[in-house]
């Protein structure tokens, strides 16, 4: 594709939140040892599913003429940074329950947020736009969630450092992740 087009920014952003499913549904299996803390990321896999899930609604919504017109520059940007922290990310870096929890912090706090609200902003349909208060609401609950509902007994640095992920679960998924991240040439950026 020559052109970054609005179905190339809604394949990226949807990729993108199953990506970051995937990634906590890993977490949930690599510290099952402690259940409280399986469940948290068990939770969180399932708001990602829920954002992906919005955001197929949307574009279901979108005439094919608007799916090709080209993509805001300033959103495309933020887009392709995501995409290269994304492929960046390495499961078998992850060590202990800090590794995981800084990880999800920077991936929550990085410009994946600001393209999900910049396609609820400027593509939901006037019955999707009814719900668009809630779905914001809930995205900044989903990111101060890391901070609020995170286990009691792992709120310390100190302790996620101490709970080690399980290596044999790491093996069983290593590149699972790498291939949903294999999405960096969706994006082209030609003009021309």
């Amino acid at each position: 594709m020559s052109k970054a087009n609005v179905e190339t920014l809604f394949k990226t952003a949807l990729a993108l939140e199953k990506s970051a499913e995937t990634l906590y549904r890993q977490l949930a299996n690599m510290f099952s040892h402690e259940p409280d803390v399986e469940l948290f990321w068990k939770r969180y896999a399932n708001e990602e599913n829920g954002h992906a899930s919005y955001i197929e609604k949307i574009y279901a919504n979108i005439s094919t003429e608007r799916r090709n017109e080209p993509a805001s520059h300033l959103i495309l940007s933020q887009l392709q940074s995501s995409v290269k922290r994304a492929s960046k990310i390495k499961i078998e870096n992850i060590k202990t329950l800090e590794d995981a929890y800084s990880l999800a912090t920077e991936l929550e706090n990085t410009e994946t947020n600001t393209i999900f609200e910049f396609i609820l902003t400027n593509f939901s349909d006037e019955e999707l736009a009814k719900s668009r208060g809630f779905i914001r609401v809930q995205l900044d609950n989903h990111i101060n969630k890391l901070t609020t509902h995170f286990p009691a007994e792992f709120m310390s640095v100190g302790a996620r450092q101490e709970c080690l992920a399980k290596h044999d679960v790491k093996s069983k998924f290593r590149g699972l992740l790498s291939s949903f991240f294999s999405f960096q040439n969706l994006i082209s950026f030609n003009d021309k």
